[in-house]
Parts: structure tokens; C-alpha cells; sequence
């Protein structure tokens, strides 16, 4: 092993043993939730058709509300992404002439066309939509305030990671004092874009008050497992309005079958708690290693991760793609492919991707991404393992010498 990795593996062992502390409170938490809801062989079984008494699907619903402490939750192989369920989510939350507001600046790239695009956006249904600009980073109540006061929301929309901003993600402790700046002044729901932030702290958004929380299943929660689906949990009121979107108002979450059947789901929910953290341990060493050569880094390594997300801003167009090309050739699928910048569908800039998984677009797997604009920044996230995310770091050193 290289000896400077070696060196901040011994440096990080402190924030690694918390890590670790947080894994093993999820990994109950999960459990607990398994065996409360009886989880069997037979919730596995795929289903056809419609999916009436589809009990596999019903019942991994029941297990994720368990898992966030809330009413009920959708979770479904019908959900494609993040982007997706978020999309269904706010389209099952709000009517003509409402007003969704996000009080954590611009949304994700993604989200861009959902809120204002030409093609069956949420402004094509007579939705509008403003974000109240953050503050160094962080969530300003006395700008939200006013600005609930001056739009009157139905929703007030909470993104939790950095998308590809230069910030921390918001921790569970963020997101409560959030809630009760909101709650001063109004109860529209609040809900919680909740993508790279499961099972990183030993709470969720949920616990900290929100309504509403949502994810993706090829991230956290599937545990690197999950082929596909999105989860949306939250209180019974807002869940079942959100189920008429996914499917239809008459039959909501009633219909949905998945033939493959619901294994990989649960399995991935089980694992994910582990995995999770060793994510956290790869963006810890990371932070720490390219931080001592002079990168800046986020969060530095002796600060908390709220998401499974490392940002190393190179200030240089090669240096990105090298470091993007770098984890590509350490994947263990396509590994032999160079990523190029390229204009993928949902985003405002060329990007270049490293995603070399199992699992198509996985970002629970070791990947990473970023525009290809000043200053350059790669988002790093996921790892199923440690070891992994050390070989690749490696690549990385011997990449960013030449």
C-alpha cells in the first residue's frame, strides 16, 4: 500500500471508529424493522399484472416507513431515480397556482427542467416555484421567513446534498432548526430531497420533523444491491396523495407489480447500513489524502460528512478528467473505457462521469462526476468497499504525479 495512504488511514482511524458506531445503531435500526414486520422467503416473490395483494411490495413499504419513523412510504421498482421520485413527489403535493419553495438555493441540475421546462414542467401546470439563497452555506431563517411570508408555499422543498455546489450537505441538526424556522410561521409540508444522506447520521430528516423524505434506491438505501426504485416516506396525508401520481388517484399504491420480485430490495436495505459507511470511510481518506497535497477538499477530514460525497475542487479542465479517469480505470465494470466530457440529458454543462457498477448510474458504488466548468470540482461518492476505495486512491496519486 502506498505509504501516504497508509499514513491517513492511521490519521482517520478516530473518525472511522464513529463511522463505525453509526453503522452498527443503523444496522439495528434496520433489523429492528425486519423483524417487526415479519419480513419472509415469501415477500420475495415477484408478482404480474396489476399486483393486487402484492404482499412483497406492500411489506417493504411498511419496513422503510419503520426504518424513517414515519406513517407510511412508498417504494417502488417504478421509480426510475432520485430525480423521478422527487418529480412524483412534488406533482403529487401540490395543484395549479400552488407555490413549492426551496429554502436551500437552486436545486440540482436535474430538477432544472422538472420546475420550468417546456415539456410537462410543474410552471406548464401553473406551479411556481422560488429558492431562497443560502448563507455561507447555510440555511438563512430570517430570509425564509420572509420569503414564506411573501410567496405563501405549500411546500417548502429541502435539498440535503451539495449537487454540484462548493458546500457541506446538511446534517439532521440542520434540517430540525430548518423545520422550526418554517413552523414559526406556517405548516405547508415540508419535504426533504434525502438523496447520499440515509443511514450517514443515526437520525433522518424524519426525526428532525420533516414530512416528507426522498431517495433513490441505486444510492444508500439499495445497498449497492437495489437494481432500480426510489423510495418517498413521510405522514399518511401526504403519502397518499403522492401514490395518485405515481400510479393513479383511483388505485395509488393498490397496483404495481414487479416480476422480478422484491430480494434484492430487502436485501440491499439490510446491507445498506454497512455500505454506507464504507462510503464515508472512502470520502474520509480521500479528503484527508488529496487535503495534505494541497486540494481543497469537502468536508475536510476531521469535519462530519452529512452525505456519502468528497468535493476536490482542481481549479484545471485536465486535472478533473484525470482524476475522473483515474476511478473509471480502477472499476470493476468497463474499466477498459475512458470517460470523456459529454452533454448528458438533464444537466446545464458538459459532464464527465466515471461509473464503472453493477449497477447502471449506481452512485452508492464508487463513482464520481462533475461539470466541466471553473473551478473544476469532482463530486467523488460511493464505495461498496474500503479496500476498493484505497486501490483507487492510488490510481488517483499516480494520475494527478504525472
Amino acid at each position: 500500500m502506498n505509504e501516504l495512504i497508509k499514513t491517513h488511514i492511521e490519521k482517520c482511524s478516530a473518525r472511522f471508529a464513529e463511522i463505525d458506531a453509526a453503522a452498527l445503531h443503523n444496522q439495528k435500526k434496520v433489523l429492528d424493522a425486519f423483524r417487526k414486520n415479519r419480513v419472509a422467503l415469501r415477500h420475495f416473490n415477484g408478482t404480474s399484472g396489476y399486483g393486487y395483494d402484492d404482499e412483497g411490495r406492500d411489506n417493504l413499504a411498511r419496513v422503510f416507513a419503520d426504518v424513517f419513523h414515519t406513517e407510511k412510504a412508498i417504494v417502488s421498482p417504478l421509480l426510475t431515480s432520485g430525480t423521478h421520485a422527487i418529480t412524483v413527489a412534488l406533482f403529487g403535493l401540490v395543484k395549479s397556482g400552488d407555490v413549492i419553495l426551496s429554502i436551500t438555493g437552486n436545486p440540482y441540475d436535474t430538477l432544472h427542467g422538472v420546475i420550468n421546462g417546456t415539456n410537462g414542467s410543474l410552471a406548464d401546470y401553473g406551479v411556481k416555484f422560488y429558492s431562497v439563497p443560502l448563507s455561507d452555506g447555510k440555511i438563512d431563517c430570517d430570509k425564509v421567513t420572509e420569503a414564506i411570508k411573501k410567496y405563501c408555499p405549500s411546500v417548502i422543498y429541502i435539498q440535503r446534498s451539495r449537487g454540484y455546489e462548493w458546500r457541506d450537505a446538511f446534517s439532521t441538526e440542520d434540517i430540525f432548526k430548518a423545520v422550526q424556522c418554517v413552523r414559526s410561521v406556517t405548516d405547508a409540508c415540508i419535504a426533504v430531497d434525502n438523496c447520499y444522506g440515509e443511514f450517514v447520521e443515526t437520525s433522518e430528516p424524519t426525526d428532525a420533523g420533516a414530512d416528507v423524505v426522498i431517495g433513490s434506491l441505486i444510492k444508500n438505501p439499495g445497498g449497492s444491491i437495489a437494481p432500480t426504485g426510489g423510495y418517498i416516506a413521510g405522514k399518511a396525508k401526504y403519502i397518499d396523495k403522492i401514490a395518485g401520481r405515481l400510479t393513479a388517484p383511483t388505485v395509488g399504491t393498490e397496483v404495481g407489480s414487479y416480476a422480478a420480485g422484491y430480494r434484492t430490495f430487502y436485501q440491499g436495505l439490510f446491507l445498506s447500513p454497512h455500505v454506507v459507511a464504507q462510503s464515508l470511510k472512502t470520502a474520509v481518506l480521500f479528503s484527508s489524502v488529496l487535503g495534505s497535497l494541497g486540494y481543497d477538499v469537502k468536508p475536510l477530514p476531521d469535519e462530519k460528512f452529512y452525505d456519502i460525497v468528497c468535493s476536490i475542487r482542481f481549479g484545471e479542465k485536465q486535472k478533473l478528467i484525470d482524476f475522473v479517469q483515474a476511478i473509471q480505470y480502477v472499476s470493476p465494470v468497463d474499466s477498459y473505457v475512458t470517460p470523456e466530457p459529454w452533454a448528458m440529458p438533464g444537466y446545464d454543462d458538459e459532464v464527465i462521469m466515471a461509473a464503472g457498477c453493477f449497477v447502471q448510474g449506481a452512485s452508492i458504488e464508487l463513482s464520481c462526476d462533475g461539470p466541466v466548468r471553473p473551478p473544476y470540482i469532482a463530486y467523488l461518492q460511493g464505495g461498496i468497499t474500503f479496500e476498493h476505495g484505497i486501490i483507487a486512491l492510488e490510481k488517483v496519486l499516480e494520475n494527478l504525479n504525472k
